[in-house]
């Protein structure tokens, strides 16, 4: 769902940073890591992904023809955007039926065959779930309207305000995600308002209702008998509003209109105390959900909340939340000015704040924000995957990144998000998801070999010619970058092992992995403009003289099996090692 942006000022608050640092003791040797844990999730745009019928639009019998390529890059779970059934007002985030696919993407029976092929490749397929708010076309708000129960409540009604001249204002000054006004919309036959946090035509549910989370409980049910893994929930920190509907302040955000949504403070409709207790009633109703595999039930969820509520939605280990909420700080805080301090502190403050027992989480991109390497810089993909995947924690993966694709060039008349619509064609580049959300190029044949239509629901980056899976397969490249660390993150060292933080430069951040008597690893990454030389041995004097590269960027000038000097380490600008103790290949797989 659509990005909130929240100024994390508690990032900056480590006054006194060290150089180097301990922050996570590892798993012992006798805990075995929960699936969830060891697998990297792959976030699908399923209109983006690949189209099987020639309309322009990616469907679910597309994605079963490219589960091999799931497999070749060691992804463990995908997370499919909402694929229900919808008038596609925002591309699936308004569902007008829970339990039924639309038909844009396939019938129930594709996606069976897709969820096989999935599970016989060993991999877990994670739903796009939007509990806030339905379509305006499900049959729940049809009937709310007209005060047929059960079903009078589902929505959020208010009565309006009559201000001094007997005109009706809507409740209260409420305005809505995509930047169109009040949230608020009358509707004649009812003679009420109705809230909408997004969009018009997105009804917010009303969970005051015992029966909407019945409604949505069965619904969740129902996939699980389905055979989905688990799900990520959209949104969830709109669940609940202020029940005395109190007036919500001004930012004082510099650039913003009255009526866009940054121009106020949320205190009334985002993260309230309710919201955490529906997280916590879905978590419970997914631990006693039991398969004959016995499988963890998994949920993550999305809020772009400050850091001590978006901490609140693990819950704690004798209520357990949502298994992680997604850790942003990448997205939300990192740019082309962060140096390695802020890098650090960044790790640091998520692990430390985390609740006791749980479990992270590391997020470079998704559907609603620019590309990392657009955000960041092209040369600096390698070593933000290398962050990624080899912190301990759970990588998730948006599809393309794995590329090193950049935003595509998107035209006012090509645009169709409706965050850059409702704003017009002077601000649309500012709001718009567009760019981030183009085909996938799988070759440089016609349309990057995503579809053999002539008319794509939107435009192929430029660059596809040469960003494409076939021709980065061929030379060093982002995506063999990517497979090198996706397979070397399952070795023991990463997945049970120790983490060390350093600050080697101003500009050069560096953390070390070690496991009892494995290979310890070094990773190292120039985040500046400025070739860097720097001296491990200061920093970890237990190292030996001489280090293996498992794994180099792409602008290093190393390649894997080079030998280098750990007082001599040399970087160029934005380059990334991986550098290891091991002198021969004897990194243990988990289940090898």
């Amino acid at each position: 769902m659509f990005k909130v942006i929240t100024v994390c000022m508690w990032l900056f608050a480590f006054n006194n940073l060290v150089s180097s640092e301990f922050i996570y003791e590892g798993l012992s040797d006798s805990v075995q890591p929960d699936w969830w844990q060891t697998e990297i999730i792959y976030q699908i745009y399923v209109r983006s992904f690949k189209d099987s019928d020639g309309d322009g639009v990616g469907d679910l019998n597309g994605i079963t023809e490219k589960v091999p390529y799931f497999k070749s890059i060691n992804v463990g779970a995908v997370w499919l955007s909402p694929i229900f059934l919808s008038p596609q007002n925002d591309f699936g985030y308004d569902i007008s039926d829970y339990k039924e696919i639309d038909p844009i993407y396939g019938t129930m029976e594709d996606f069976e065959r897709m969820r096989d092929e999935f599970h016989k490749h060993g991999i877990k397929i994670l739903l796009d779930f939007v509990p806030n708010h339905t379509s305006d076309e499900h049959e729940w708000f049809q009937k709310s309207i007209k005060k047929i129960e059960p079903f009078t409540d589902y929505y959020v009604w208010k009565d309006p305000i009559f201000d001094q001249n007997g005109t009706k204002t809507p409740p209260s000054n409420w305005l809505g995600v995509f930047n169109s006004g009040s949230a608020w919309e009358w509707n004649d036959e009812r003679e009420q308002y109705y809230l909408h946090q997004f969009q018009v035509k997105q009804p917010d549910l009303n969970y005051r209702s015992p029966s909407v989370r019945e409604e949505i409980k069965n619904t969740l049910l129902y996939w699980l008998g389905r055979g989905v893994d688990g799900f990520r929930f959209d949104a969830v920190n709109y669940l609940f509003e202020r029940e005395d509907l109190a007036d919500e302040p001004k930012s004082n955000k510099i650039g913003y209109l009255d009526t866009d949504y940054d121009s106020l403070s949320h205190t009334s409709t985002l993260d309230q105390p309710e919201t955490y207790s529906i997280v916590r009633s879905w978590r419970q109703m997914l631990d006693s959900y039991r398969t004959r595999e016995n499988k963890t039930k998994f949920m993550m969820v999305e809020c772009y909340s400050p850091f001590d509520k978006t901490m609140l939605y693990y819950g704690n280990q004798s209520a357990p939340g949502a298994h992680f909420p997604f850790n942003f700080l990448f997205i939300n805080t990192f740019d082309q000015q962060s140096d390695a301090a802020q890098v650090h502190n960044m790790i640091k403050s998520w692990i430390n704040g985390m609740p006791t027992g749980m479990w992270p989480n590391w997020v470079l991109g998704n559907h609603d924000n620019s590309r990392v390497a657009t955000r960041s810089n092209p040369m600096l993909v390698d070593g933000l995957h290398m962050i990624q995947h080899l912190l301990p924690g759970t990588s998730v993966t948006y599809y393309g990144d794995e590329l090193g694709l950049i935003d595509t060039n998107v035209r006012w008349d090509q645009t169709v998000d409706p965050a850059g619509l409702n704003v017009g064609p002077y601000r649309f580049l500012k709001f718009s998801r567009d760019p981030v959300r183009t085909p996938f190029p799988w070759d440089s044949s016609y349309n990057a070999g995503f579809s053999n239509s002539s008319n794509l629901w939107l435009p192929l980056n430029s660059d596809y010619w040469k960003k494409n899976i076939v021709e980065e397969s061929k030379y060093k490249s982002n995506l063999r970058s990517y497979r090198q660390l996706a397979r070397l993150r399952r070795s023991l060292t990463f997945l049970k092992g120790d983490l060390h933080l350093y600050t080697l430069s101003k500009w050069v951040f560096g953390f070390s992995r070690s496991f009892y008597d494995h290979p310890t690893y070094f990773i190292v990454v120039n985040l500046g403009s400025e070739i860097e030389v720097v001296d491990l041995l200061k920093f970890r004097a237990t190292l030996p003289l001489t280090l293996k590269i498992k794994v180099s960027s792409i602008n290093s000038g190393y390649v894997t099996g080079n030998l280098v000097n750990a007082e001599n380490v040399l970087l160029r600008p934005k380059a990334a090692l991986v550098l290891t103790t091991s002198r021969i290949n004897e990194d243990t797989l988990a289940n090898s």
